[in-house]
């Protein structure tokens, strides 16, 4: 009877015993649920786990709802949270070979995009392993295009209108259109524009049709400027907690992500400027004199990106333009 009790007892105990020992980690990222980039991380997590076995289980914390976009890489770096999403371009005065792919006219389409990240990948992995972290996977954003309320058939237009800045390339084209530069992220810009705060910017329709720009804009201008990426990285104290083949396991949910996510940005683009007509926008390209000028400012923001890279930058460009 008392071998019973005992057998009894023990079963119960192992019951309560999980099959696989997990491992929790929390993904912050600064775009809406229904954005494309939150979808390809959302799938990501889900391979992560299905490939470890249930080993690993990543939370996706999607619109900035645990840290903010600023926030986010900081809090890998400082072991808040294991594993995040940021718009490199975020922290290009950080380190200026983050902003590479939003230096205007370099790269304006996806082949070219893929070819820039290409050259400037070993230069980002560098940095961030220098600095306790490692790169995980990007995912392009649609080309940028132009977003406005009034008619901007020239750059002389867009001066003094309320600019959206949301990196030092976009904080530098307000300057030098003579706009006024307004720091608002995308989690913000719904609101921005609700209430005036923002009435002119340069962003992706994708990120047009997640804020509903249509509700407060009315033309959106197809200059196809620049290619931004967003980067998944972890912090490597982290990574290395994890057994061999968890780890195999989100590298491989990782390059499956990549594929995805360049995939997904690619058939974004036309379906969010088909919101965006939709909702009513007129999408148009750019008037002849607009694009000029527009790629004259380029040539500007590319000298001056050049000057703070250094070594950096001419080894990403050089490698670029070997390709």
């Amino acid at each position: 009877m008392q071998v019973k009790s005992v057998l009894a007892a023990l079963a119960v105990v192992l019951a309560a015993v999980p099959a696989v020992a997990q491992t929790k980690w929390d993904l912050p990222a600064a775009y809406p649920v229904n954005n494309f980039h939150s979808k390809n991380l959302a799938a990501f997590a889900e391979d992560a786990k299905k490939l470890s076995g249930g080993k690993l289980d990543i939370t996706v914390h999607a619109n900035a709802s645990l840290f903010k976009a600023t926030e986010i890489k900081r809090a890998v770096q400082t072991g808040q949270v294991q594993i995040g999403e940021v718009l490199m371009s975020n922290i290009e005065n950080e380190t200026a070979i983050f902003g590479l792919d939003t230096v205007p006219f370099l790269a304006t389409s996806f082949a070219e995009a893929k070819k820039l990240y290409a050259a400037q990948k070993p230069v980002v992995a560098r940095k961030l392993d220098a600095q306790g972290m490692m790169l995980l996977y990007t995912v392009p954003w649609p080309p940028q295009g132009l977003f406005a309320a009034k008619e901007i058939n020239a750059v002389e237009d867009l001066k003094g209108t309320k600019f959206r800045a949301y990196n030092p390339a976009t904080s530098r084209i307000a300057e030098l259109v003579g706009a006024q530069p307004v720091t608002i992220q995308a989690a913000e810009l719904a609101q921005a524009l609700a209430t005036g705060v923002v009435t002119t910017f340069v962003t992706s329709a994708s990120t047009g049709r997640d804020a509903k720009v249509w509700e407060s804009l009315k033309y959106f201008y197809d200059v196809q400027s620049w290619l931004p990426k967003n980067m998944v990285f972890v912090g490597k104290d982290s990574l290395k907690k994890l057994d061999p083949a968890t780890q195999k396991a989100l590298l491989d949910a990782a390059a499956a992500a990549e594929t995805r996510g360049w995939e997904m940005a690619t058939e974004e683009t036309e379906a969010a400027k088909a919101a965006l007509i939709k909702g009513g926008m007129q999408v148009l390209p750019p008037s002849p004199a607009l694009q000029s000028s527009l790629k004259k400012i380029g040539n500007t923001l590319a000298e001056e990106w050049l000057k703070k890279a250094g070594a950096d930058g001419e080894e990403a460009i050089k490698a670029y333009k070997a390709m």
